[in-house]
């Protein structure tokens, strides 16, 4: 599966982390990843292209707009990878 790049969902949108409730804003051009750890919550990160899948978590809600190489179509119904891919809705709940 190759990378897609969209810019219609290049925008800002939030991640509402489930476990805490706790709610981080992603700006347009921002990372997922990068978001979480300005915010001082730890994410593991590797190759941040989305091809290891280090920062692969469980996705709760919302459409993701996936970005990665590591995820099947399958997978991508409940991971999303955090280094690369964003959200094609105003949030995503992640199980963190």
């Amino acid at each position: 599966m190759a990378r897609v790049e969209n810019t219609m969902s290049d925008q800002a949108f939030d991640v509402v982390l489930a476990r805490s409730g706790r709610t981080v804003h992603v700006s347009a051009g921002q990372s997922i990843a990068n978001a979480l750890l300005d915010a001082g919550i730890d994410v593991a990160v590797a190759c941040e292209e989305g091809m290891c899948g280090a920062c692969v978590v469980p996705l709760l809600a919302g459409e993701a707009d996936h970005r990665d190489t590591v995820l099947g179509d399958d997978e991508q119904q409940r991971a999303i990878a955090l280094c690369c891919s964003r959200a094609r809705t105003p949030s995503l709940t992640l199980d963190m």
